[in-house]
């Protein structure tokens, strides 16, 4: 996707002749790297705002215009105001074509609706990460990295190895490092459901009725040496 802004060089600097701009509808910036010297610019505010709106703009290579020459260059800071939508300072680094750049690209999840996580087991898939550090030449700069989730199961996760990167484009990992994209887990509930179905079911012969229950109360009661109790003979009244 081709992005082209225009700026102009602005001579005055400070925190007074910034405000001065802003309240004029412009955004004071820089743009420095390459080989060239850093230079202060600003933008007109409204077309910044609308290209800061689309995703492409903070991982392109943007085509800046500037008092009549055409330079690429990447957006690397765009200070938004705290509670205002107004942006307050843009910062753009220039690129060279044969040096790499590093770059955060977002990440776009596609095929977990038809994952047998999902279909099958009605699991939640939960996205990790959302966008990617990559190294690449300006001109093999993507727009985003795929993420495909039609394969992921219960209990199983994708990382960042396992993507399928453009040509040219590498991720910057760490040695050894492979971290989760995204993973699949059933619900609380649906883990609560399932450990209770895979418990031991006792069957019903097995449950002692209330007499059986009773039985060894009585047979605990010590019992007489000999039987019964014998009833006492009444002796015989003497006239």
């Amino acid at each position: 996707m081709q992005i082209e802004i225009s700026a102009t060089k602005r001579g005055a600097q400070g925190t007074g002749a910034s405000r001065r701009l802003r309240r004029a509808g412009r955004v004071p910036g820089i743009v420095y790297g390459g080989k060239d010297a850093p230079v202060n610019i600003d933008i007109d505010h409204n077309e910044l705002f609308q290209a800061a709106r689309k995703e492409a703009f903070h991982a392109s290579v943007i085509t800046l215009a500037l008092d009549g020459q055409k330079q690429q260059v990447l957006l690397r800071a765009l200070n938004m105001h705290p509670f205002r939508l107004e942006v307050q300072h843009v910062d753009f680094q220039r690129v060279l074509a044969d040096k790499k750049i590093h770059m955060r690209v977002p990440l776009h999840f596609a095929g977990q609706e038809n994952s047998p996580a999902v279909k099958v087991s009605g699991a939640q898939v939960n996205h990790v990460m959302n966008d990617i550090d990559i190294t690449c030449l300006p001109a093999d700069l993507p727009e985003f990295i795929a993420v495909d989730l039609s394969g992921l199961t219960v209990g199983h996760s994708v990382h960042v190895k396992d993507l399928a990167f453009p040509q040219g484009v590498a991720p910057v990992l760490h040695r050894g490092e492979n971290p989760v994209v995204a993973s699949a887990s059933l619900p609380r509930a649906a883990e609560v459901e399932e450990a209770a179905a895979v418990e031991e079911v006792v069957p019903a012969s097995m449950v002692p009725t209330t007499k059986q229950a009773e039985k060894p109360a009585e047979e605990a009661a010590p019992a007489e040496k000999g039987g019964e109790k014998k009833k006492e003979e009444k002796k015989p009244e003497k006239k």
